[in-house]
């Protein structure tokens, strides 16, 4: 085989050419995202876990009190509601990268994609729905298990 036409893997160290693509690269933003979103999800879940298990009472002690007051404060709305988004937006590019990885068909791939966009929408929009419309004093309630700064 002549030295032309035998193949070989360029050397790592040089820069691929240019495949003709104009614009974003939207799977280089994708694989960023991913990186910087698992690096906060660490830390907001870490975070998350340690305020709820370790600083109170353990699990025995989150109830619809414990909730109420955590979202009493503009600071745990936001820090819950980046923990949803990121980790649903994480969650849903990774099976994104699933789905178009193993799906064999155009169509399949076409509509388990929509399936999960979808219900990655409406889960952020049911669950951003519930960070902010939470009603830590509902009217009615047994005010024994009301957090102490409802009006009893």
């Amino acid at each position: 085989m002549s030295a032309q036409t035998k193949q070989s893997i360029p050397d790592p160290r040089t820069r691929y050419r240019r495949t003709g693509q104009r614009g974003i690269n939207t799977e280089m933003v994708s694989w960023l995202f991913m990186r910087a979103s698992g690096v906060l999800l660490v830390i907001l879940v870490f975070g998350h876990l340690f305020v709820n298990l370790w600083l109170g009472e353990g699990v025995k002690g989150i109830d619809f009190a414990f909730v109420g007051g955590k979202w009493a404060s503009p600071f745990w709305q936001v820090w819950d509601l980046l923990m949803l988004w990121l980790g649903l937006i994480h969650g849903g590019n990774g099976v994104r990268t699933i789905i178009s990885d193993y799906a064999r068909g155009g169509r399949t791939r076409m509509v388990l994609k929509a399936l999960l966009y979808f219900a990655v929408i409406v889960t952020l929009i049911l669950g951003t729905l519930v960070i902010f419309t939470f009603d830590p004093c509902p009217a009615g309630a047994e005010p024994s298990l009301l957090p102490s700064f409802c009006e009893g």
